[in-house]
């Protein structure tokens, strides 16, 4: 048993408590892993503010990184000592999905449960009482035990806040662009909303060779930083939702765009997206919104126009091959992901992360654990 402190997450809509918990040891198949980095994702504040059903207790964070300190029966002891990145999804391998070699689709992941291989909690408070991991990982704890196929291994290690921010943000981002939507050279592309994942899409344009790649958002500081990454434009959000859409297609200098991909996750911009296409044009809906939300599109300018639409689950990934390949691009100066990472935090500073995401003005904010640099 290891002794931890963990972001505790007891009641949807409250705030998190920093605890000290118990964790077990790693069983077979699992490894238990000394956590460097953990990113403050915006699904980690719809299951704070009780926007999207969890069960509680529960050990909160899905983005992150860290070194495996020892592994259960059946696990390659070798991984010891390696640099991980952790999978909020493990693929069942069973499921029409995965038999179909879409496993970013999988109905049944295990990491569904919030529980380790064989049902257990991976983590008890002082009292005894189980709680829970959230997607399996638990990323905002000192350490967690994690089903050994979620930890992916790295050749060569990079900035802990850099491979947690692969974990999720950059992996769904830059996926959406290179694989669900697998834009091809010279094609036009909008990002709506410029945040951790908008900005991982703009970079996945980069490295498509988009020709035009308009980023859209409220913060003008988050355009600047847009271009910077590489969009060639950027559009001010107006109040006004018809000069916005009238701005972007200004901008384009055409009747719309070959690819849209919404990040903001909010039913407004998701009709947007459909409305900026032109025709047989791909609007990628990324952003995750509260449970419930429904948008709304001109279905007869959509079929007319051969538009289409279509949801990407963590940007199509395979995390086994695409979180090392994507630490590649990285170190070789293709991925700049370090930009993304406006503030380093401590684990006790995850309440005050959470009121900046509410608030929408500040880019990916990494926690960094104790000792981790």
């Amino acid at each position: 048993m290891s002794h931890v402190r963990a972001a505790v997450l007891r009641e949807l809509g409250r705030p998190t408590t920093i605890e000290p918990l118990t964790l077990a040891e790693p069983g077979v198949g699992e490894v238990l892993v000394r956590m460097t980095a953990a990113g403050v994702c915006h699904s980690d504040l719809y299951v704070r503010d009780g926007a999207w059903a969890r069960p509680v207790p529960i050990v909160i964070g899905h983005e992150g990184a860290g070194v495996v300190e020892s592994v259960g029966e059946g696990v390659e002891s070798a991984l010891v000592g390696r640099q991980v990145i952790l999978s909020w999804q493990v693929a069942c391998g069973t499921c029409a999905s995965c038999r179909a070699a879409r496993k970013w689709a999988c109905t049944n992941s295990p990491s569904y449960s919030h529980r380790r291989i064989g049902g257990s909690a991976a983590f008890s408070d002082p009292a005894g009482n189980d709680l829970l991991s959230y997607c399996a990982i638990a990323t905002m704890s000192e350490a967690t035990v994690v089903a050994a196929a979620a930890a992916v291994p790295l050749e060569a290690e990079v900035d802990p806040a850099v491979a947690a921010l692969i974990g999720c943000c950059v992996s769904t981002g830059v996926g959406a662009v290179t694989k669900a939507a697998a834009v091809e050279a010279g094609a036009s592309i909008v990002v709506i909303g410029i945040g951790g994942v908008g900005l991982s899409c703009v970079m996945g344009g980069v490295l498509a060779g988009a020709g035009r790649i308009v980023a859209v958002d409220r913060q003008a500081a988050k355009l600047e930083l847009a271009t910077a990454l590489g969009a060639t434009h950027r559009v001010l959000v107006a109040d006004d939702a018809d000069a916005t859409r009238s701005e972007v297609l200004a901008t384009l200098g055409s009747d719309g765009a070959d690819y849209t991909f919404e990040a903001a996750g909010r039913a407004d911009t998701a009709t947007l997206a459909v409305e900026l296409l032109a025709p047989s044009g791909l609007a990628v809906i990324v952003g995750m919104p509260p449970m419930g939300a429904r948008a709304s599109f001109d279905v007869y300018r959509l079929v007319d126009g051969s538009r289409r639409i279509v949801g990407t689950n963590y940007g199509n990934i395979d995390p086994l091959t695409d979180f090392p390949a994507y630490a590649e691009l990285h170190r070789a100066g293709r991925l700049p992901i370090e930009r993304l990472v406006e503030s380093r935090l401590r684990l006790a500073d995850v309440e005050v992360a959470f009121d900046r995401l509410r608030a929408g003005t500040v880019g990916r904010q990494v926690i960094v654990m104790d000792g981790a640099g």
